[in-house]
């Protein structure tokens, strides 16, 4: 007979990391909600809800704005393989690991990929996107906003003009920054953008939130099919080759999610009911007061890591609001520091990946961590990991240094 185990009691941790972090109560509050039918007509309606609250998030008016059920991951994959036709040209800047990610994906898809590297704490100026894209003419161009890899947010404002003036496509993978970061998707005329939860939206991995304008939809609804066993008798496929996966066919989520509720998947009620409250939490805040709460915490965590006598990693004048990095000190076994928070602290934060290895910590401070008390408590509890393994520095001094700054 298999072993059932233990009721569930899993410690009350501080997710400090680059996320996941830890979920809002009222989101955590939503997932215990009744579940419903997929085709009930109060589900249907909470899905045009999050419909709506999401065109707020991502601050657009386009009309296919919904979610992805899967991991931010699902999103991207989703927006990647439906939009790529083999063959298709494809330029991906790649500032960290999750632009090696979109190269792979691009490539599993058919893509004639081309990619543009910078050095890992530094992202691309105008110019050299400019003069990569000229060189190349791609269909499409792929790019993360922020990658938590290397805490870089990427300036997304000129290259949104540049494909929109020669009719290329634009993806972003805003899985890091959305809700912590201003993403105006139809100013900067972003055509298809996805998301996730576990991050400045203060939810639960599990559930990407995606938009694509009209530019979007006429490319994958050429590809559009439906799966036989639920066609009717007036079905005609579409003219461009079929999508490669079933499951992130987004002309086939596009219809599922439309009025004609055509079937496709099973619409994971649990998390589209945190997504929804997800949403409703940071509009009901206020966008703008949202992100100015980001910046106060980077700030303030950026303030009081320097005051322990700790060095920032990469370009401060393209820092991510809401994951800093910091060098590992020398003589600091970074791992043994990490352990001891965790085990000693319940408190989370991240190591890096690839170049980075060994070399940064990440600490995140987005969603419901972005407040002076989460920051206060990770520095105090560091100065005391740090002072554990005989690093010399000003006792208090991070703790103040940030409270000064989240003071402003």
């Amino acid at each position: 007979m298999a072993e059932l185990f233990e009721d569930l009691d899993p410690p009350q941790r501080l997710l400090m990391g680059p996320g996941p972090i830890n979920a809002h109560p009222r989101v955590l509050q939503a997932m215990a909600a009744p579940l419903l039918g997929q085709f009930d007509p109060k589900f249907r309606e909470y899905m045009k809800q999050a419909s709506a609250l999401y065109r707020g998030v991502f601050q657009t008016a386009n009309r296919w704005t919904l979610l992805v059920d899967g991991t931010a991951r699902a999103g991207i994959e989703a927006a990647l393989v439906s939009l790529i036709e083999p063959g298709d040209r494809v330029l991906i800047p790649v500032f960290g690991r999750f632009g090696h990610l979109l190269a792979e994906i691009a490539r599993r898809a058919g893509a004639e990929v081309r990619t543009i590297e910078t050095e890992w704490g530094t992202v691309f100026t105008d110019e050299q996107l400019s003069r990569a894209f000229l060189e190349l003419r791609p269909k499409i161009v792929a790019v993360c906003h922020g990658d938590t890899s290397t805490t870089m947010a990427q300036p997304l404002e000129a290259l949104g003009r540049l494909c929109r003036g020669n009719d290329a496509l634009l993806y972003v993978d805003a899985t890091a920054t959305l809700g912590g970061m201003d993403l105006p998707v139809d100013r900067w005329q972003l055509d298809v953008v996805s998301a996730g939860l576990q991050k400045c939206m203060g939810g639960p991995s599990g559930c990407a939130p995606l938009t694509l304008n009209e530019r979007a939809e006429k490319r994958i609804l050429r590809r559009r099919h439906i799966e036989e066993g639920i066609r009717d008798k007036n079905y005609k496929a579409g003219d461009g080759p079929m999508i490669a996966s079933n499951y992130f066919d987004l002309a086939m989520i596009m219809d599922y999610w439309s009025d004609k509720a055509l079937n496709h998947h099973t619409e994971a009620t649990t998390m589209l009911y945190a997504a929804r409250e997800c949403a409703r939490v940071v509009l009901g805040e206020g966008l703008p007061a949202v992100f100015a709460r980001h910046a106060r915490a980077s700030q303030a965590i950026s303030a009081g890591l320097s005051a322990m006598g700790l060095k920032l990693f990469g370009d401060p004048r393209h820092k991510m609001a809401n994951v800093t990095g910091v060098y590992i000190p020398q003589g600091v076994d970074g791992d043994r520091a990490r352990r001891a928070l965790l085990e000693e602290h319940d408190i989370e934060i991240g190591t890096s990946f690839g170049p980075l290895h060994g070399k940064i910590w990440r600490i995140g401070t987005m969603g419901v961590n972005a407040t002076e008390d989460a920051i206060l408590r990770t520095l105090r509890a560091l100065e005391q990991v740090l002072a554990a393994q005989n690093f010399k520095l000003p006792a208090g001094a991070g703790a103040a240094a940030a409270a000064a700054g989240w003071r402003g």
